[in-house]
């Protein structure tokens, strides 16, 4: 099954929790493992815990680290200018622009584990109700999706447009969940919800268009592999989100008129 780790990275450049799948392997079944059994036996007996300074601070924190990464994204993409939209390569190793695509890359997947504290606070809370199957799957598919992008792929590529939008979506979503801590009218408004699951949607909708753009390049070198991991994933996101929500804002609706 792991004969496939055999081959050398497409990147020689082996950074921490990036050496071999293990360590994404391990994260991610402990993931699973605090949220559906050990984190909920350990809560059995307690009362859900007060995070809200905790959250306002790791929503900060989440903030800055998605703004910064989309900024500097654009910046190289759009400065540095080494890719062709049409068609995203992985930069050579010699190339000047490579070092800022491999932090970048990088940073996006610790990210992508950072973001696994969402649903851990969930359970600390005991908002149970919030651990969908979207939700869960969705985190545990990014980390497990991004190393594997990096181990076959390299650092940047195609997954570029990708991390982008996916970055972009996050600055906004936190920042909405940090002004919904300090407002009630936010809070409690189901406009907000829906506008930021409608923003979900688009992303993965122009991630479908970009891939398909790829496709359709005469020439391109871009792995046929990662464009159909990139396509696969983003179809299972909008067929995901939108069951989500037709469920959560269609549906209801519809209800309360009869």
């Amino acid at each position: 099954m792991f004969d496939v780790f055999d081959k050398p990275p497409a990147d020689p450049l082996e950074l921490p929790l990036a050496i071999g799948p293990w360590p994404a392997i391990i994260i991610v079944s402990a993931y699973l493992l605090f949220v559906f059994k050990v984190g909920r036996k350990f809560m059995e007996n307690r009362k859900p815990y007060d995070l809200q300074k905790v959250l306002k601070i790791y929503n900060l924190v989440q903030i800055v680290y998605n703004g910064l990464l989309f900024i500097f994204t654009v910046r190289t993409i759009l400065v540095e200018s080494p890719y062709n939209l049409r068609c995203i390569t992985v930069l050579p190793l010699d190339h000047p622009a490579k070092p800022i695509e491999q932090a970048l890359c990088y940073a996006y997947y610790l990210n992508k584990i950072l973001d696994l504290m969402d649903t851990v606070f969930m359970v600390l809370r005991k908002n149970y109700k919030q651990i969908t199957v979207l939700h869960w799957l969705h985190h545990s598919i990014m980390v497990l999706a991004v190393y594997g992008g990096i181990r076959f792929s390299g650092h940047g590529g195609h997954f570029v447009v990708m991390g982008c939008c996916n970055v972009f979506v996050h600055a906004v979503m936190y920042t909405y969940y940090y002004i919904s801590s300090q407002s009630q009218a936010v809070k409690q408004s189901r406009a907000w919800k829906q506008y930021i699951t409608i923003l979900q949607m688009i992303q993965f909708f122009l991630v479908m268009w970009h891939s398909v753009l790829t496709l359709m390049q005469p020439n391109c070198d871009v792995p046929r592999l990662a464009i159909a991991v990139t396509l696969a994933m983003a179809i299972l996101m909008v067929v995901m989100f939108t069951n989500f929500y037709i469920h959560t804002y269609i549906l209801p609706r519809k209800v309360k008129q009869k």
